[in-house]
């Protein structure tokens, strides 16, 4: 087999490589982020202003204060504490970071899920949720957050493709026209009329996440949001189900 038959040429060796790449560690100078003991309260009421966004002189610059400064350009009139949730997400996905940002991360969202969610626009709370999928601080925190992980990142994917059919997010494909090409790995076909793989991906992840104090209230609005979006795949399947059992029921 040649390289030009695999999607990823190189296989696993060469997407490590990729991966890891975009791992490599912040460096941090005089600069870093609040200990663990930060009166996060008071970050609630404190207000990012428009100095944040402003670099040090080119000596002083660091990897990590020229990002620091790069969020802040979305984060100006908002909240520090959401701003310091955009920190710690950003330091957490790398490959080392300081010690204490896994449990700061964590308290954030133990003490003050409410105001992070009214603060935080859709991709920082799904970029917040999967980070819980590596520095979760239980079981179920890590569990929901690998499965989210792995749910929005697949459909980032495909409606990122499907844009490309020039189709609007919130409009079905037509029912005439199907293809009849075999799905991947000789899976079955969904059935528009009793097929639950839907239901199936959302409901035990959703019901899994409100054992747990911390990462429930953030699981909660997302699949909120996720059930009353126009534009998704779960929606259009929906619509489509909606018309096949209309043409029945009239047949």
């Amino acid at each position: 087999m040649s390289e030009d038959d695999l999607t990823f040429p190189g296989g696993l060796p060469d997407m490590l490589d990729s991966y890891e790449n975009r791992r490599s560690p912040f460096e941090f100078g005089l600069e870093t982020l609040p200990p663990l003991d930060a009166d996060l309260a008071s970050m609630v009421q404190q207000i990012v202003p428009e100095s944040a966004t402003v670099l040090p002189e080119p000596n002083l610059r660091t990897s990590w204060n020229r990002k620091r400064a790069k969020i802040a350009t979305e984060f100006v009139g908002n909240s520090e504490l959401a701003f310091l949730n955009a920190q710690l997400v950003s330091n957490l996905r790398k490959r080392s970071y300081p010690r204490h940002a896994p449990a700061l991360f964590c308290r954030l969202w133990g003490e003050h899920p409410g105001h992070l969610i009214s603060a935080l626009n859709l991709r920082w709370l799904v970029s917040s949720v999967q980070t819980f999928a590596i520095h979760g601080q239980t079981s179920t925190q890590r569990e929901v957050g690998q499965a989210l992980r792995m749910l929005f990142g697949m459909m980032k994917l495909y409606e990122f493709e499907r844009l490309f059919s020039g189709v609007a997010p919130d409009t079905p494909h037509r029912m005439r026209g199907k293809s009849e090409a075999s799905l991947p790995y000789e899976m079955k076909s969904f059935s528009l009329e009793k097929g639950g793989l839907d239901v199936n991906l959302i409901a035990p992840i959703w019901t899994k996440a409100l054992q747990d104090t911390t990462i429930a209230p953030l699981v909660d609005h997302l699949m909120t949001e996720l059930n009353k979006d126009p534009g998704s795949v779960f929606r259009r399947l929906k619509l489509m189900r909606d018309t096949r059992l209309s043409r029945q029921a009239r047949a």
